[in-house]
């Protein structure tokens, strides 16, 4: 093998080798310097795309069979060389993304975290939903068979990096740690703009691999500066789902690609989302100015760079909304302005504010008019009225970066007909008494047809990592309402249920075998239970 160890080659890992056949080379850019980095990366070629996919599919024959230890044992091992890289990974990171030293701390420290979850959920063993209905040879008027059904693995998976988590939602993020927790092979589309913590954490997934015995394949890295190395990726006959967080645009063409498939596979994308808040009058009749400030911080968060960023502030008119509106235009530009994560997406963020702000009826509220070094995105935040932003479907639109619009309905009638019009959202949140709360109905039923998590008197921005969190949503939310990308059970979008008929007990799977070698819990004849049959 050729290792990179902890520094930056540049090259593509194809299975445990690195590999950099092509003539089309790119690099990264740190846009708190405002200026290239120094690493040159090589765009993985057609042949390399086609070595990693066929060295997946071999490994999917051997890595689907190892059982939950082993699995774990793996994921273990790839959290600690994580750790192993030390200081040099966030270092790498601030370079290519602009974010800070205790962001690039914490966003390890939820990597590691999730590969932990995965490796203790796996060995656990619910996660497969074994099912066992034993024979009834002597039932009338028809004998009932044996039949046992679990969950097995897709096959290999794609994974694209994401701009805004160059960690947790990357090469080793949440995508790659169920997929692999799944018993699937995983071949990464490295996102551009942070190429190099990519191939820092592809060596650590790569020497995890080869400690603990998994086969050549389960993991594969490729560099890419454009669209082509992954529409051929999800193209190619090998792969058998696809994990991807990013803008609607990127996901839907994404999605289409693989519906046109002669095998059409699933693609599991986390796309767009504005995060409607819902702010009731009798709570922020008594509370509007320390709303105002705890959302002004949420909208700024990360140069609003979060896919939970509070983009859509609805309220009623009268003094509490007008107190809030005030107190918010106020606080938000005392915020000192965030570095952006690319010059990219600092002119996506302008282009889209301004063309929202060009629309008939809205007005700035507040925007910051200092001058912001390079890549630092202006926070502002723009009011339109209630009927016009129903009769305006531009208005209701992301605009990536610290931009959030306030709304200024008629009546708790006129919010439950906006909540309506929306498209799928991630996240949705109400600001209210406990008696206007219950007092609504009709606004929670609304947003929660709208949203997969509701939040009460808080902000959507943090995304805890845990069974119960659900990070998905109507789409274009995502492309499966039914599935999160975040928690254990972010599993369940890599897997498919499978059953044995009559199947000789010695040669059944040992999750499905009468002795439960695994002591997982099992349903037997409609009783969940440990015990061997």
């Amino acid at each position: 093998m050729n290792t990179a160890g902890t520094h930056v080659t540049g090259k593509n890992y194809i299975g445990n080798q690195l590999s950099a056949k092509g003539k089309k080379t790119y690099t990264t850019f740190n846009p708190q310097t405002n200026t290239e980095n120094t690493n040159v990366f090589t765009e993985a070629t057609q042949d390399e795309i086609n070595q990693a996919t066929d060295l997946a599919a071999d490994a999917f024959q051997v890595y689907s069979k190892k059982s939950g230890k082993e699995k774990a044992g793996f994921l273990r091992a790839i959290a600690e060389e994580i750790e192993n890289l030390g200081d040099e990974l966030l270092t790498v990171y601030a370079s290519e993304s602009g974010l800070p030293a205790g962001r690039a701390i914490g966003e390890r420290g939820r990597t590691l975290g999730q590969l932990r979850a995965f490796a203790n959920h796996v060995e656990e063993g619910s996660w497969l939903e074994a099912t066992i209905d034993t024979a009834q040879p002597e039932r009338q008027p028809m004998p009932k068979g044996d039949l046992r059904k679990m969950n097995i693995g897709l096959g290999p998976i794609v994974v694209f990096g994401a701009s805004n988590f160059p960690l947790a939602f990357s090469t080793a993020g949440g995508d790659t740690a169920a997929a692999l927790a799944a018993g699937c092979p995983v071949l990464v589309k490295s996102h551009p703009m942070h190429a190099g913590t990519g191939e820092m954490v592809a060596s650590a997934i790569i020497k995890a691999a080869e400690k603990t015995g998994m086969p050549n394949g389960v993991f594969s890295n490729l560099n890419s500066s454009g669209i082509e190395v992954g529409q051929a990726l999800v193209k190619n006959p090998n792969v058998k789902g696809v994990g991807f967080t990013g803008s609607i645009r990127g996901g839907r063409a994404l999605y289409d690609l693989a519906a046109t498939r002669p095998e059409p596979i699933p693609v599991f994308a986390e796309m767009g989302s504005i995060n409607p808040v819902v702010f009731l009058p009798e709570a922020l009749n008594k509370e509007a100015d320390a709303w105002a400030k705890t959302y002004a911080g949420s909208i700024t968060l990360g140069a609003g760079q979060f896919c939970t960023n509070p983009g859509l502030l609805l309220g009623i008119k009268g003094e509490g909304l007008n107190t809030f509106a005030q107190t918010l235009a106020e606080e938000i530009v005392k915020i000192e302005p965030s570095c952006m994560l690319h010059p990219n997406i600092v002119g996506a963020y302008k282009s889209n504010k301004e063309k929202a702000l060009a629309q008939k009826g809205v007005e700035v509220l507040a925007n910051y008019d200092g001058t912001p070094k390079a890549n630092y995105g202006r926070q502002i935040v723009s009011k339109v009225s209630g009927k016009t932003f129903l009769e305006n479907p531009t208005l209701h639109h992301e605009v990536f970066g610290p931009f959030s619009l306030l709304v200024e309905s008629d009546n708790e009638a006129q919010i439950e007909q906006i909540l309506n019009k929306l498209e799928g959202q991630l996240t949705g949140t109400i600001v209210a008494t406990d008696k206007e709360i219950a007092a609504n109905p009709n606004i929670v039923s609304a947003l929660q047809n709208r949203v997969g998590r509701i939040i009460f008197n808080g902000v959507p921005t943090g995304v805890e990592v845990c069974p119960s969190m659900l990070h998905g949503g109507p789409y274009p939310a995502s492309t499966d309402s039914r599935f999160t990308a975040v928690g254990v059970d972010s599993i369940k979008r890599w897997v498919r249920p499978f059953s044995f008929q009559s199947w000789p007990n010695n040669l059944l799977p040992n999750e499905l075998k009468n002795e439960n070698p695994l002591n997982i819990l099992r349903h037997v004849d409609g009783v969940k239970t440990t015990d061997k049959i």
